[in-house]
């Protein structure tokens, strides 16, 4: 009886390893079906044959043995359990009844292995569990690369859309620092120290996904006095920044081009006005506004901010999916954005 176990599963063992190793990568996946199912059916069939021959291959003149004592522990088995008398349940039929223990044994008619009682719902059990594992396997392989991907497409748009911050910043900074050196102010050569300060900023520390908030804040503060050194007195900017700004960390950039189209379109040479940004940091939120008067006005300025303000929009969807809210709206002759980000 061992021998028949040993060799029913040693089959088992090798459909299984057959099926999720070769026919499930080589057909299944390639989508070829019919070839698949023709491979499954094949090894099917043979189950019926294979461990048959196998087993009386290697038993040989011990088959006829086994079935004497297979068919006396039946007779007994017969016997504690039947109320009728020894001779009577000798005389029943040595094919009545399903055999609690397997049974190997070759008719008259040549039949074949009487398996493990189960034994093709076991072979069923093995072909349908190793095909959901492979299926599985697959599946999420297939995810992975999928994430992978976008991983790697979304990385590279997250480097396109920064570098196109860059040159259009120092476009702007640039013609700041001409217009003082055509005056051949004395304020052009602190301008330019801030420059560098910007430019080693942008350069260097925002090639990371991640900057601390303060290093954010000290490039604000710097793009605002470099801004500041071209313009009277007539234009006031109130910048606060409160909360626990050095222990936050946030996306590099996304403040500025809020701020530079406030100071395009929101100052004046002839009358006062006020730019104010807020940033606010309180628990897991980030808080972001600037309130600027619309002084060069134009038809539908919302749309007309240049790449700065559309670049931070995709930037936002890329980096805080539905995890930030961003307002821009005109009123009373002022143009407000107000920006949240749930950092968490």
């Amino acid at each position: 009886m061992l021998v028949v176990f040993i060799v029913i599963n040693a089959f088992l063992l090798l459909f299984y390893y057959l099926n999720t190793q070769v026919l499930i990568p080589k057909l299944l996946f390639n989508r070829k079906w019919w070839l698949y199912i023709l491979a499954v059916t094949i090894c099917f069939v043979s189950f019926f044959y294979v461990p048959r021959e196998i087993t009386h291959l290697i038993l040989g003149n011990e088959e006829e043995v086994l079935k004497q004592e297979m068919k006396q522990q039946r007779r007994n088995s017969l016997q504690l359990s039947s109320p009728l008398p020894a001779a009577n349940v000798n005389a029943v039929d040595s094919n009545a009844g399903m055999p609690k223990r397997p049974s190997f044994r070759r008719g008259n008619n040549g039949g074949g292995i009487h398996y493990f009682p189960g034994s093709y719902a076991v072979f069923i059990l093995v072909f349908t569990v190793g095909t959901c594992i492979s299926v599985m396997q697959q599946w999420l392989k297939a995810e992975r690369t999928k994430k992978d991907i976008e991983n790697e497409k979304l990385n590279t748009e997250l480097s396109f859309l920064r570098s196109q911050v860059n040159p259009h910043f120092f476009f702007n900074t640039l013609n700041n620092i001409y217009s003082l050196a055509v005056v051949q102010s004395n304020q052009t050569a602190p301008a330019v120290l801030k420059l560098s300060a910007i430019m080693r900023y942008i350069l260097t520390e925002t090639q990371s996904n991640l900057v601390p908030l303060q290093n954010e804040v000290d490039f604000i503060t710097n793009f605002i006095d470099l801004q500041q050194v071209r313009l009277t007195d007539k234009v006031q900017v109130n910048f606060q920044a409160e909360g626990n700004i050095n222990d936050t960390q946030i996306a590099p950039l996304l403040f500025i081009p809020f701020i530079e189209n406030a100071f395009k379109y929101g100052i004046s040479t002839k009358d006062k006005t006020v730019i104010d940004i807020h940033l606010l940091v309180k628990g897991n939120m980030v808080s972001f506004s600037v309130i600027n008067h619309i002084v060069k006005a134009n038809k539908g300025i919302m749309e007309t901010t240049g790449i700065g303000i559309n670049n931070v929009k995709r930037r936002l969807e890329l980096l805080y999916p539905q995890k930030h809210l961003l307002k821009v709206t005109e009123l009373n002759n002022k143009f407000i954005v107000h920006l949240d980000i749930h950092l968490a």
